[in-house]
């Protein structure tokens, strides 16, 4: 059975079980909506998320529900119009956004992202010019590394170029390798990760500075107990051999590295995110 079916399968069997418990313990449960932005298709979204916060929700005592739209951009709707207490997101770094009062709480200790604008590695582009009249897919408007990055960066040397929106990278590199666009935006995380899953090569024309990795965020509604709670159970979850079971596998379904766990951060790590925001065009915030 592969891993998404067997999550799925693992999902249900949990749910049936917590289902059974006395309504006098729901009633004691605190449930929240958690919602990670789409950086892959909604399946594997779910595959990778939900036997993560299946575990969380057991040991925090927190129960946290699984809540993603159709495209990152739908997602983050979600987010915007108060629909969920719990993000992994970097869309929440604009100065307006930052009004809203999500607090930062943790993150993976994966290696920083960069933006990146790849072609296929047998493509006869070679120079980031040569985009120049043609058609470039990225994720969505909400996509900050996948997106805002790579497109102000084209912007800022002139280079006007007709964007695809594809809904999420999964499906960006999928039009790419398609021959749909020539070029695709991409975050260096998942560029090496849709390599490693699926085969492909890519040819990088042009790299970011490093951003942190994507932020675990709590809106400032949650009470601060149920807050330190689910932080816990993020962060302690690699220390526990049945914790780090799920984040190898998980890891391993969308190629991320073995010991993509979570550890603890503030806004501080934020600061490029905030810096970007600084010369960006208005069009991007």
């Amino acid at each position: 059975m592969k891993f998404k079916q067997l999550a799925g399968a693992l999902l249900s069997v949990a749910t049936m079980a917590l289902s059974a418990m006395p309504s006098a313990v729901w009633a004691q449960q605190a449930s929240y909506n958690f919602s990670p932005v789409n950086q892959y298709d909604i399946n594997l979204t779910a595959a990778y998320w939900n036997p993560i916060i299946a575990y969380v929700s057991e040991k925090s005592g927190v129960k946290l529900n699984l809540k993603i739209g159709r495209t990152s951009a739908d997602t983050t709707s979600y987010v915007l119009t108060k629909e969920v207490e719990f993000v992994f997101s970097n869309h929440l770094f604009s100065p307006e956004r930052e009004k809203l009062g999500w607090k930062v709480f943790g993150r993976r200790n994966t290696p920083a992202l960069q933006g990146q604008i790849v072609v296929p590695a047998d493509s006869p582009i070679t120079d980031i010019a040569q985009l120049k009249g043609q058609e470039l897919a990225f994720a969505g408007p909400e996509a900050f590394v996948v997106y805002k990055v790579p497109y102000a960066y084209l912007m800022s040397k002139n280079i006007d170029v007709k964007v695809v929106f594809a809904g999420n990278q999964n499906a960006a590199f999928a039009q790419l390798f398609a021959g749909k666009v020539v070029a695709s935006g991409g975050n260096s995380q998942l560029v090496e990760g849709y390599s490693r899953r699926e085969g492909k090569k890519f040819r990088v024309l042009w790299t970011s500075e490093p951003y942190q990795d994507l932020a675990l965020m709590a809106s400032d509604k949650v009470p601060d107990k149920d807050v330190k709670a689910v932080a816990s159970a993020f962060i302690e979850m690699y220390k526990d051999p049945k914790g780090r079971d799920i984040l190898h596998q998980v890891s391993k379904e969308v190629g991320l590295p073995n010991d993509a766990y979570f550890i603890g951060a503030s806004g501080a790590d934020y600061a490029s995110y905030k810096r970007f925001y600084q010369s960006a065009p208005s069009a991007l915030h």
